[in-house]
C-alpha cells in the first residue's frame, strides 16, 4: 500500500491515464485485503474474550457458536485469496465455451454451460459482458466468449478450465434416450497492456462479417463483427458485441493476446509437469466434471472428488465448492501448504 502511494505521488503520475487506471486498481484492490485482514484480526481477538467468558456463562455458547461460524467462514475466504500466486491470477479474464461432438445436444449443454459460468462469476461480484456468441443450428451455442472482470476472475476461472461432460435424457431425441454431451471451457488472462505479448501482423488472417442474432438493426445490416486468426498457432478469436468494427477487431486483438498468453502459461506449465514426471492429458476423454440428471443427480468433479447432489443449484451458478476444492488441490500438489 505504501510503495502504491508513493508511486501515485509522484509528480505527473496522472498524466498517462493507462498507468494511473492500474496503479489506482491495484491500490483499491490491495487496500480492500488489507481491510479484510485487520477486520479479520480484531474479530479472532474479540472471539478469543468471548470463549474466555463462556467458560463461566454458559448462556454466552449460542452467541460464541455463531460468531465462531461467521469467522470460520471469512477466515476460508482469505485462506481461498491466499491461493492465487500466479502471474495474471488476480487479474481479468477471458472465458471461452465451445461445444463438443454430440450435435444439437452438445450445442444446447454449451449454452447452458455459458449460462452457468456467467451466474457464478455474478454471484462472485465479477461484471461479464458477452463478446461474441455463434448460435447452433437448431438449439444452442456452437461457441460463445465473455469478458470478466473483478478481484481475482483469472484465478478462480481457471479451475473451470477443462472439458465438462453431461448425461440427461436428451430433450431432442423423439425416443427419449439418453445422450452424454461434451462442451469445452477454455480460460485466458485479460491484459490490458499490448508490451505482454508481441504479435506480428503478418501472421494474421482479418475477416469482417455480418453478426448474427440479437443485436439490434444496426449490428444486422453492417460487416461489423470481426474474426481473426493467428495463423502461427491456429488460435481463432471473434468479436461481434461492439457497433462499429474498429472497436470489435480492438476487443479480438484483446482477446488474442490473451490466450497467446494462456498458451504461453500451458507450455510453462506442461514443462514443469515434465519435470515432475506428471502426464497430462488434454484430449475431449479427460473430462473434469460430470454433471449427471439421469437415472440419479450427481455432480462429481474427477479431479478432487468433490461431488454435489443438487445438480439445479450447481447448473444455476453455485460453483464455489467445486472451485475452492480444484484450488485447494492445485496448492497442495505444488508444494503449498
Amino acid at each position: 500500500m505504501a510503495a502504491l502511494e508513493r508511486e501515485m505521488s509522484e509528480p505527473g503520475f496522472w498524466d498517462d491515464q493507462e498507468r494511473a487506471a492500474r496503479v489506482s486498481a491495484e491500490h483499491a484492490s490491495a487496500g480492500r485485503r488489507l481491510t479484510t485482514f485487520r477486520a479479520l484480526e480484531t474479530e479472532a481477538e474479540d472471539l478469543e474474550q468471548l470463549e474466555e467468558l463462556a467458560t463461566e456463562d454458559a448462556s454466552i455458547e449460542v452467541e460464541l457458536s455463531a460468531q465462531r461460524a461467521a469467522f470460520q467462514a471469512r477466515l476460508a475466504e482469505l485462506e481461498e485469496a491466499r491461493l492465487f500466486s500466479g502471474r495474471y491470477d488476480r487479474g481479468d479474464s477471458v472465458v471461452s465455451v465451445h461445444a463438443g461432438a454430440g450435435g444439437t445436444d452438445s450445442q444446447d449443454w454449451a449454452e447452458m454451460l455459458l449460462r452457468m459460468e456467467v451466474r457464478w462469476a455474478e454471484r462472485r461480484g465479477m461484471a461479464t459482458e458477452l463478446l461474441e456468441a455463434s448460435p447452433g443450428e437448431e438449439a444452442g451455442l456452437k461457441s460463445a466468449s465473455f469478458r470478466a472482470r473483478g478481484e481475482n476472475a483469472y484465478g478462480l476461472f481457471s479451475a473451470e478450465k477443462g472439458v465438462h461432460r453431461l448425461v440427461r435424457i436428451s430433450p431432442f431425441d423423439a425416443s427419449s434416450r439418453r445422450h452424454t454431451s461434451f462442451a469445452l471451457v477454455e480460460v485466458s488472462p485479460l491484459v490490458d497492456d499490448a508490451a505482454e505479448v508481441e504479435i506480428d501482423e503478418s501472421d494474421l488472417q482479418i475477416d469482417t462479417y455480418r453478426a448474427s442474432g440479437a443485436g439490434g438493426q444496426h449490428v444486422n445490416k453492417t460487416d461489423s463483427a470481426v474474426r481473426i486468426t493467428h495463423r502461427p498457432s491456429g488460435i481463432v478469436v471473434q468479436c461481434q458485441n461492439e457497433r462499429s468494427q474498429s472497436s470489435n477487431r480492438t476487443t479480438a486483438m484483446q482477446m488474442l493476446r490473451s490466450k497467446l498468453l494462456e498458451l504461453e502459461e500451458q507450455k510453462r506449465r506442461e514443462e514443469l509437469a515434465r519435470e515432475k514426471g506428471e502426464a497430462q492429458d488434454v484430449g475431449w476423454g479427460s473430462q473434469i466434471r460430470s454433471y449427471v440428471l439421469h437415472p440419479y443427480t450427481m455432480v462429481k468433479d474427477h479431479r478432487t472428488a468433490h461431488e454435489v447432489g443438487d445438480t439445479s443449484r450447481v447448473l444455476d451458478g453455485d460453483l464455489d465448492g467445486f472451485v475452492r476444492a480444484e484450488l485447494l488441490r492445485r496448492a497442495g500438489a505444488d508444494g503449498g501448504e
